[in-house]
């Protein structure tokens, strides 16, 4: 399938002893991680997010997107060789597949970076009673539900699919730079027919996006030293 690519959303945790080894060894650390990410985006694209300040378990969030499972593996292996992921727990992880949606006409199979300042991602599992309703009548259902989201245009839906890959049906993911539009949309959202076949869509995940050197600094608070010229 290779105009269908896996997404694969990584969520880490930085052990806090990590924050309290000696500042070389933290920046070699940070350089490792950064180098298995280079690595992996110079074909590929990777995005990093930061959870500091808006999670209390995350800190740190990779989307990587790839033709293949393999290569999601590979990079994987790679990414725990760095010294900064032996001091890192993964407390989240959700692997999808791009697809286009039954109940729309957008295309949605090819990679597409996140745009916006922020970025909201949560797992996302409907009852069985909504696979139970005939087709027309699902189609009809979401419909109301497409039409409230297009009420938002400056956020912007990246859902990939889930069956059978993971515990999920979907990933569901939006940015925006207007988070408080993003508050609305979901406040709005719970108010339709669909809404009411939901099943789970916790927990939910608000990301800055960021330049990894940022999101690896916010970890402890000190930039990389060779890259402090740069203002990352």
């Amino acid at each position: 399938m290779p105009d269908r690519h896996f997404v694969k959303y990584t969520f880490l945790q930085v052990d806090p002893a990590w924050r309290r080894l000696d500042a070389d060894r933290r920046a070699a650390d940070k350089r490792e991680f950064l180098a298995a990410c280079e690595h992996f985006a110079a074909d590929h694209l990777l995005q990093s997010f930061s959870l500091v300040g808006t999670r209390g378990d995350a800190d740190l969030l990779l989307v990587a997107e790839a033709e293949n499972l393999d290569r999601i593996h590979e990079f994987h292996v790679v990414l725990a060789q760095s010294g900064l992921m032996k001091w890192s727990r993964q407390p989240y992880s959700f692997l999808g597949l791009r697809k286009s949606s039954e109940y729309s006409d957008e295309e949605r199979r090819r990679p597409r970076a996140f745009r916006g300042k922020y970025v909201f991602v949560y797992p996302f599992v409907k009852t069985r009673a909504w696979y139970a309703l005939p087709r027309e009548e699902r189609w009809r259902i979401m419909q109301d539900h497409i039409r409230v989201g297009r009420e938002y245009p400056n956020v912007d839906n990246h859902t990939t699919y889930s069956f059978g890959l993971d515990d999920q049906e979907f990933v569901v993911a939006f940015d925006t730079d207007d988070a408080g539009a993003f508050l609305d949309l979901v406040q709005r959202l719970r108010t339709t027919e669909a809404s009411s076949y939901t099943l789970r869509d916790t927990p939910s995940f608000t990301c800055l996006r960021t330049s990894l050197e940022r999101a690896l600094s916010a970890l402890d608070g000190d930039a990389l030293p060779a890259l402090e010229a740069l203002g990352a």
